[in-house]
């Protein structure tokens, strides 16, 4: 699903991007619901970029990575935590492209997205290269989800990944 966004660019740096689990659910400008296998997913186009709500018999999970003002948590390049029962996996990356390059990209990833049942994609007024976009998938009983956050004015594109699965016990 594609949509424009009715609202300013407000994270306008690739670096004011923050990340944290947990948060509770935003203010959001796009939301799309998912069932996929058992697990409530829920994608949310923020104003500041996006979070994602997963809610299954097991637990919820909460990540948001936007501008969040006051927020003392960067990007991180790499997490892996525990969550109750879960192993939630996040990475991210920051490519920067040049001009030529980057619409290119842009233009493969919004079809890309806005193209999958499972995709959720919104442009900001301004530039049809400032886009937030989001896909879920569930597969081999982990959920998974990616991100991309793009950046035009910097030539910047910010890439995330995500899995969410049940820990698997050590053998004894």
């Amino acid at each position: 699903m594609l949509t424009t966004l009715t609202t300013a660019y407000t994270d306008t740096r690739a670096s004011d991007l923050a990340w944290a689990l947990g948060r509770e659910p935003l203010p959001a400008l796009a939301v799309l619901d998912l069932q996929l296998a058992g697990a409530q997913v829920q994608l949310r186009l923020l104003g500041a970029s996006h979070q994602v709500l997963l809610e299954e018999e097991r637990g919820t999970c909460s990540e948001t990575v936007a501008c969040m003002p006051g927020s003392s948590t960067p990007l991180p390049l790499g997490v892996a935590k525990r969550l109750g029962e879960w192993e939630y996996e996040f990475a991210a990356h920051v490519e920067t492209l040049s001009r030529g390059s980057f619409a290119g990209r842009a233009q493969e990833l919004l079809a890309l997205v806005s193209d999958h049942p499972h995709g959720l994609a919104g442009t900001f007024p301004g530039s049809p290269h400032a886009f937030t976009a989001m896909l879920a998938q569930r597969r081999h009983g982990e959920v998974c989800w990616r991100t991309w956050h793009s950046y035009p004015q910097e030539g910047r594109l910010v890439t995330t990944r995500t899995r969410v699965g049940v820990r698997i016990p050590a053998a004894v």
